[in-house]
């Protein structure tokens, strides 16, 4: 084993996140002190790490000399001043400013000139932690994420008066305990909770604007984009306790900037105690841990299926065709649809109403597809209908794209789909993070991607369906809303608008 960059690490609290970093420094050589205001809460943590070792040991991932050893590294810390000889003094203590502020200008005048103060804040300012202190450069953020030894990413925050060095050894150690270390300037959210902002937010409005239901938008962001978790299942296993006052937090440090407004929807669950799992219920209902979910309705059945004619503005038209054919559609290739045809749109950010009337269809007649994402790269059909669309229209439309198994979801309209509103969004907020140098491209693309668990980093998804299109679709959205939250961002219209890919260009 290497020298640890920090033979000696204090950690102030022990619940949850105290442990995790506790387990994570001892594994890589350290001595770590463990302190807690609470009498019997350092030797309950003791025991949970001890266990937990045990617990490697019978999975073979450590030998008992190992575990022994660990054990041994991890001694209890009676008052602070027992932190006096560490290297590094980390807390994970209440989320409160004045709290942290306090600990800190009192281990200052504990711990040796030299030793480094981490905050493993989530969610206030680094500058604003360290602004009483005699010597602010060598406190930072390290905010892990939990459960620490699971989550292999690590945010080493620079406050404003924060010293180069001390990022420095922070990241060196962060590599040493087995965790990926990211740098994030000292704003609002850091990376991993700002870049958050995008999915579950717009997932938010979809439903309050009455679009479709919870159930039907998790649905489709994991068959369409491949997310672990729908917005509305990670809201019930994160609890809304927790994650309504980050969307108000970040949204007020912003100064009420729109793209990270919050719902009244979680405001209203939270305020009834409808938090998620825990609570029981959520946006879904739990028995014994799982999810109650109503199984997916069967696609209509249609004696005989109308013609079919896709208009010359469609997305992916191409593409299209072929899964007509593919499908066994019959297809008219004429200017204009007949007066028995069913009219398929495929825009991308327009609400299906608007192209109906744009282009001149039969609104009675029409319905749109979501071609963002290729057919073939997804696991879910979503089709919109418009206030005007038929019923018999609806049900052709939806049964014809079952043909093949594939689910179907149909929404009403709305500017955009969901997949298009969502992916926009999360896009848009990353590519604003560039422009403000929360981070680089490279370590917002690996703290997401650790740290949110996506399918591919924000920029990624970009590159992936196309920076132009995520400007069509936010252009578009913001002609149909008025809203600013859909304003592009400039660092994306830049790279939108000249074609180069947004993972190789710097900030």
């Amino acid at each position: 084993m290497n020298t640890p960059v920090f033979s000696r690490v204090g950690i102030v609290g022990t619940g949850a996140m105290g442990r995790g970093i506790a387990q994570i420094a001892a594994q890589a050589g350290s001595t770590v002190r463990l302190y807690d205001t609470q009498p019997d809460a350092v030797a309950k943590a003791r025991e949970a790490l001890s266990a937990q070792w045990d617990k490697l040991v019978h999975k073979g991932r450590l030998t008992r000399e190992q575990a022994d050893s660990h054990v041994s590294r991890v001694p209890p810390a009676a008052t602070l001043a027992d932190l006096a000889d560490c290297d590094l003094v980390i807390e994970a203590i209440v989320e409160r400013l004045d709290v942290k502020q306090t600990l800190f200008a009192e281990l200052e005048g504990i711990v040796r000139p030299d030793a480094i103060l981490a905050t493993n804040t989530s969610s206030l300012s680094v500058t604003a932690i360290a602004a009483g202190l005699k010597h602010p450069g060598r406190l930072a953020g390290y905010h892990f994420f939990n459960p620490v030894p699971l989550m292999k990413v690590v945010e080493v925050i620079a406050g404003l008066k924060t010293d180069a060095a001390t990022g420095q050894r922070l990241t060196d150690y962060a590599r040493q305990m087995g965790h990926t270390p990211v740098q994030a300037a000292d704003t609002p959210g850091f990376i991993v909770n700002h870049a958050g902002r995008g999915y579950g937010t717009e997932a938010l409005r979809i439903v309050g604007e009455g679009v479709t239901d919870f159930v039907t938008v998790d649905r489709i962001l994991r068959d369409q984009v491949g997310f672990r978790l729908g917005p509305f299942e990670l809201f019930d296993l994160t609890a809304l306790d927790v994650s309504h006052p980050v969307m108000e937090s970040i949204y007020r440090q912003y100064f009420d900037e729109p793209r990270y407004r919050p719902s009244v929807i979680t405001a209203q669950r939270l305020a009834g105690g409808v938090l998620g799992r825990k609570s029981g219920e959520g946006f879904y209902r739990y028995l014994g841990g799982s999810a109650q979910v109503a199984p997916e309705a069967a696609a209509p059945q249609v004696a005989e299926l109308p013609p079919v004619w896709v208009s010359t503005r469609a997305a992916r038209r191409a593409e299209l065709y072929q899964l007509l054919k593919d499908l066994g559609a019959r297809i008219e290739t004429g200017q204009s649809p007949s007066p028995q045809a069913l009219t398929l749109v495929a825009p991308l950010g327009f609400d299906v109403t608007t192209v109906a009337v744009v282009e001149r269809l039969d609104p009675a007649r029409t319905v749109g597809i979501d071609l963002l994402i290729e057919d073939a790269a997804t696991r879910r059909r979503v089709l919109a209908t418009n206030p005007a669309t038929r019923s018999d229209m609806r049900d052709a439309a939806h049964a014809l794209f079952a043909r093949d198994g594939k689910p179907v979801s149909v929404i009403h309209d709305s500017g955009g789909f969901v997949t298009q509103r969502v992916v926009a969004h999360i896009v848009n907020i990353a590519a604003d993070m560039c422009q403000q140098r929360v981070c680089s491209p490279q370590d917002l693309e690996t703290a997401v991607t650790l740290g949110l668990g996506y399918p591919l980093g924000p920029l990624a998804m970009g590159d992936r369906w196309g920076p132009a299109n995520m400007l069509e679709v936010l252009f578009n959205l913001q002609t149909v809303y008025g809203d600013p939250r859909y304003r592009p961002s400039p660092w994306l219209r830049r790279r939108g608008a000249i074609g180069l890919s947004l993972l190789h260009e710097e900030a």
